[in-house]
């Protein structure tokens, strides 16, 4: 179908997408019997470069909105760019290797910032060692666990799962080795998002969040019928629900507004009439409450019950995978070698010899980290150790087939379940208190880290085996890309611990670990939890998975914050209208794949320029003037700019062609 070396580059096999027909095998680009450049002093020092650099980005994006972008798509848009300096082609195999390399970064700031912040949070001390340990530990963990899956998911289920995000990134990674016009749009538009982000952040000429409370109709229905509408204008998130598109966009927006204006409404108007507080830790009457704070204090508690359920329910349906890797894994061990690949360079994976003795080396190190410093308990280490292990290898496969389908790892849900099941489990061998929620947060922190890089890694792979990279190689590799994101997201954390901090005013929104704290609490400290509300969360994801709605989505619409899920659907629907306008199939195609090339622009830019705002105001810069930010006026330029951005982003992708 295509040569590697000198001849032109044609684009994927026809059969990259399809499901194979009996006898049919899949030809990668790099073809198994040839060897190209993977590992080289050039893409080894280039991702470890991504790595750091989209490690810092991410987890200031993903404290302020709660969103961890995958670092995948900007750093496979910057090894073709660097790489197109070159003017010298065969770089194909290298830009893959920069990609798994730095792509770590996004994995572990997601397993990190979703729960040591909630540490802060609850008052309590988090160490540089414990937060670098966690996230390097959950890393390797997830490797491990994930590498005796990579057969099932990647080539096994070949063309039956969608693989949004590794889409993308392989059309990149493809397009760059082409060379073209592509690197150009995403340049123009990254400078776009970035500027518009960061007049935001930096300068506040207009607000980030527009609310209907600004019109007088809309103020009335918040103070009487409680029903208010947020979005956030940032161009980042709206880029983001480009990416996901419009079905999954409209599911976890119809999370959000049964929780906004169902629930919301419906809680405003029975609680009324009380005359006392109601549910764990309420300080204050349901009749004087805001929209915002009867969701913080109950709905957001159903969302949660329904991540845990779907996490519950993917196990369930994944559970004849889990017993296919273990038999795997024992025939590797105790069978013939050599029998199952036939040697083939694109099929040999690190041996399930290595896996073993790396899962037994890192159980002992981390026994000895919680041993030594969490929890300083030879029965509570154990206990920490075997949630961690157990729980990290159950929902391995859940993680990944989520990134399978959607594209999105709901790990934030999968972190919660593992919280209120450590919590249970600690309470009951003696561990409470303050020293309590500092081990549960750690050993989610691990968990959390576990999942977000198996939920990666298997899109990571799936790009090599399109593409015909070494998975060896892939896999050896990632491990020192998760040492050094661990190393510069424990600093990063710490930073903006000291810049804004994630308590009381003006502070980073945290979403995901401010819910942790939340669960956590109560739990430790004998409370009763608020369990009902959990109930009927799961309740509900089970309504959802007997109609046929992805309950995962729904659910973490109902719990993150209404504002953030808004542009999403803003995104979608500019995907969709863009990639409808034509009757001709290839038009709407070139479109839409020009639109994804925007987005991940703003993305890129947001994030990117939301550091440097970050960097600045640390160092006392800030030229934000609050009393215009916050006002009326503001709100309302901000709607327009909004409206703005997104006629150019429909425009700019209208003007795709498939000559492109």
């Amino acid at each position: 179908m295509s040569e590697h070396h000198g001849g032109q580059i044609k684009g994927l096999p026809e059969n990259a997408y399809t499901e194979l027909k009996p006898g049919e095998e899949y030809k990668p680009i790099m073809p198994a019997n040839t060897t190209p450049q993977e590992i080289t002093p050039y893409s080894v020092i280039m991702g470890l470069l991504m790595a750091a650099l989209f490690s810092a980005s991410a987890a200031y994006l993903g404290l302020k909105i709660g969103q961890v972008f995958e670092a995948a798509i900007p750093i496979a848009i910057i090894a073709v760019g660097v790489s197109s300096l070159f003017k010298n082609k065969g770089y194909l195999g290298q830009n893959v290797i920069i990609q798994s390399i730095g792509q770590n970064s996004g994995l572990i700031v997601a397993g990190a910032i979703f729960t040591i912040p909630a540490l802060y949070i609850l008052k309590l001390e988090a160490h540089f060692y414990q937060i670098f340990l966690a996230s390097a530990f959950g890393g390797i963990l997830g490797i491990l666990f994930l590498i005796p899956f990579r057969k099932y998911f990647v080539s096994e289920m070949h063309g039956k799962l969608p693989f949004p995000e590794a889409t993308a990134t392989t059309e990149i990674l493809i397009a760059g080795e082409k060379g073209g016009k592509q690197a150009l749009v995403l340049v123009v538009s990254g400078l776009v998002g970035g500027v518009y982000d960061f007049i935001i952040a930096t300068f506040g000429w207009w607000s980030e969040i527009f609310t209907t409370r600004v019109l007088g109709f809309g103020d009335m229905l918040a103070d009487k019928f409680k029903l208010v509408f947020r979005i956030n204008v940032g161009s980042a998130v709206m880029g983001l629900g480009y990416i996901i598109g419009l079905k999954y966009a409209a599911i976890i927006n119809a999370g959000s507004f049964l929780s906004w204006y169902l629930l919301i409404p419906v809680i405003s108007y029975f609680g009324a009439g009380l005359t006392e507080t109601f549910g764990t830790g309420a300080t204050k009457l349901i009749g004087v409450m805001t929209a915002e704070e009867i969701f913080r204090q109950y709905v957001r508690h159903i969302g949660i019950g329904g991540i845990a359920m779907a996490g519950i329910i993917g196990i369930i349906r994944s559970s004849k995978i889990i017993r296919d890797a273990i038999s795997l894994g024992f025939k590797e061990i105790f069978g013939k070698k050599g029998a199952s690949n036939g040697g083939l360079r694109t099929q040999v994976d690190v041996s399930m010899k290595i896996i073993i003795s790396g899962l037994v080396i890192t159980a002992i190190l981390l026994f000895i980290f919680f041993q030594m410093g969490v929890v300083y308990n030879v029965g509570w280490a154990i206990a920490g150790l075997l949630i961690v292990l157990i729980i990290s290898f159950l929902f391995t496969t859940v993680a990944a087939n989520a990134t399978a389908i959607v594209g999105t790892n709901p790990v934030s849900g999968m972190t919660l379940m593992t919280l209120i099941l450590s919590s249970i489990v600690l309470t009951s061998v003696g561990l409470r208190g303050e020293a309590g929620m500092v081990s549960a947060l750690i050993i989610g922190g691990v968990v959390c880290t576990a999942l977000s890089m198996a939920g990666g890694f298997i899109t990571d792979l799936k790009i090599g085996y399109w593409i015909g990279s070494t998975p060896k190689k892939q896999e050896q590799w990632k491990f020192l890309g998760v040492l050094v994101s661990a190393l510069t997201v424990g600093s990063v954390i710490l930073l903006l611990n000291e810049t804004y901090g994630f308590v009381g005013e003006d502070a980073l929104v945290a979403p995901q670990a401010n819910a942790m704290a939340a669960v956590i609490q109560p739990l430790m400290d004998q409370q009763p939890a608020p369990w009902t509300l959990y109930i009927v969360g799961a309740i509900l994801a089970l309504v959802l998975t007997m109609i046929k709605v992805p309950a995962l989505a729904f659910a973490l619409g109902m719990y993150i914050p209404l504002e953030l899920n808004t542009p999403l659907l803003v995104g979608g629907l500019i995907a969709h209208f863009v990639s409808t306008r034509s009757k001709d199939e290839k038009v709407n195609n070139a479109r839409r794949e020009r639109g994804t090339l925007i987005a991940s622009g703003f993305i890129a830019g947001g994030a990117l320029m939301g550091v440097v705002s970050a960097l600045l105001r640390w160092q006392g810069f800030n030229w934000v003037d609050p009393e215009w930010a916050e006002s009326n006026s503001a709100e309302l330029l901000a709607i327009i700019m909004l409206a703005v951005i997104c006629v150019y982003m429909i425009w700019d992708s209208l003007r795709g062609t498939p000559e492109d």
